[in-house]
């Protein structure tokens, strides 16, 4: 019997594919129909059997369209993150205008949170279960009049690790811009104030009252070491430290010893984070480049003709 499986099904009118490790009974469930969205990553408390979701997610497919693109729970981010000012930007020497923008006038995450990911490949091995699937853009808004695809792997390897791979590819006749990231909101239970909470910043990126970036970048070190979070409100993006600091990010729920590790590569050298009103759950955001980098290029991508880009970052779910 393969240690790893992988399984289709309907869930409240959402289709889903599940990942699953049978040793440790840890359950990943994709949502391709929805921006290639991380719909769930269940592990087994210690006490009982019980599963534990430690992703945010809709509850249903209603839900999914009448929210996604206002929260953005999971999807992913692409071909920016954050907010574009105005939603207008120039390349090449040439001005660009989204035709969406978001409730506070900027573009916000990108155009494929609601795009439907063609399934490419399922693997199952006795070390891991991977899901990739695919989006190819066809300059659906005028402004990114580019041809792209992403593609998003899914591997969840033993003991809960989640590693997620994304490959950007070129597929127009010129350089296009280009940036990735991910908005998994994260629930550990409880509330996020007695949670514990620490990431290595090199610096916070200050921001003006619309979450765009002045252009100055601040010291930042209050979570340099774990701390309870408290009444602490963000949403804020942070530049990791470029020297290796493992994990780069750790939430941890004291009450039932559930923590959430986050190692992301070179290629996320920006986190961002946001404390929802709600405060149940935490938006950790691995991204390439800053809020606005099609304006002020922190991070920009300029990817070439034919090229690809790849971003990789892994999620790993533990019980003490």
């Amino acid at each position: 019997m393969m240690n790893f499986s992988i399984c289709h099904l309907e869930e409240n009118g959402l289709r889903l594919v599940i990942l699953k490790e049978e040793a440790t009974a840890t359950e990943v469930a994709l949502l391709p129909d929805y921006g290639a969205s991380l719909h769930a990553f269940k592990v087994r408390m210690t006490t009982g059997n019980d599963l534990f979701n430690v992703i945010d997610n809709y509850h249903d497919l209603a839900q999914v369209e009448k929210e996604m693109e206002q929260s953005y729970k999971s999807p992913k981010l692409s071909p920016f993150p954050c907010r574009i000012r105005d939603g207008k930007y120039e390349f090449e020497g040439k001005q660009y205008q989204f035709r969406k923008l978001f409730k506070d006038g900027n573009a916000i995450h990108g155009l494929l949170a609601g795009k439907s990911f063609t399934v490419l490949e399922e693997d199952i091995s006795e070390v891991s279960a991977a899901l990739s699937m695919e989006y190819y853009y066809d300059k659906e808004d005028g402004g990114y009049p580019f041809n792209y695809a992403c593609g998003v792997r899914y591997i969840l390897h033993p003991d809960s690790l989640l590693e997620v791979v994304t490959t950007v590819t070129n597929l127009d006749d010129r350089v296009i811009p280009i940036a990735d990231g991910w908005h998994p909101y994260f629930q550990l239970g409880g509330r996020i104030d007695d949670w514990h909470v620490r990431f290595h910043a090199s610096a916070i990126v200050e921001f003006d009252q619309r979450l765009i970036p002045t252009g100055k970048l601040l010291q930042y070190n209050i979570f340099d070491n774990p701390r309870m979070l408290g009444d602490t409100f963000l949403d804020n993006c942070f530049i990791l430290k470029q020297e290796l600091v493992s994990p780069a990010c750790e939430l941890f729920n004291p009450a039932n010893g559930l923590r959430v590790s986050f190692y992301p590569d070179a290629s996320y050298p920006y986190l961002q984070i946001y404390t929802p009103p709600t405060r149940q759950s935490i938006a950790v955001e691995n991204l390439s480049g800053a809020p606005d980098c099609f304006n002020n290029k922190m991070g920009l991508t300029l990817l070439p003709p034919g090229h690809s880009q790849i971003f990789t970052t892994r999620y790993k779910v533990s019980v003490q």
